[in-house]
């Protein structure tokens, strides 16, 4: 598959350690980010295909990038995205849920699929 981008990709200051290819939102303070763990609080985007430590700054693929990413459960190409426990990709269709965009491609759990980056509520 292969990363693409060239919309936007953000720095961010890594408060939590973030794992490759995983959901990331904002945290506690400007121009951090941490795991995105759950579909309440606004998916800004992937992370980059490099695990960031804590302190270190994460490359995190933003709206409009078609991002790889790590599905946690059953995908069909199509299906809003949101994070789970893990910061995994897995599709939903709860109204409300905060979502990272829409996969491009079909895969299951532990695979590495891409996801459309398009953050809103479903």
């Amino acid at each position: 598959m292969g990363q693409t981008t060239g919309f936007l990709t953000k720095s961010l200051s890594a408060t939590t350690a973030i794992p490759a290819r995983t959901l990331v939102k904002y945290g506690a303070a400007d121009g951090t980010g941490v795991p995105a763990v759950d579909s309440a609080a606004f998916i800004v985007g992937v992370s980059s295909d490099i695990d960031t430590a804590v302190g270190e700054r994460a490359s995190v693929f933003m709206n409009g990038n078609i991002a790889d990413v790590i599905y946690g459960g059953n995908v069909t190409r199509g299906d809003a995205l949101t994070a789970d426990a893990n910061g995994r990709a897995i599709a939903t269709t709860t109204i409300g849920a905060r979502i990272v965009g829409f996969a491009e491609v079909s895969g299951v759990a532990g695979d590495i699929g891409s996801a459309v980056v398009s953050p809103g509520v479903l």
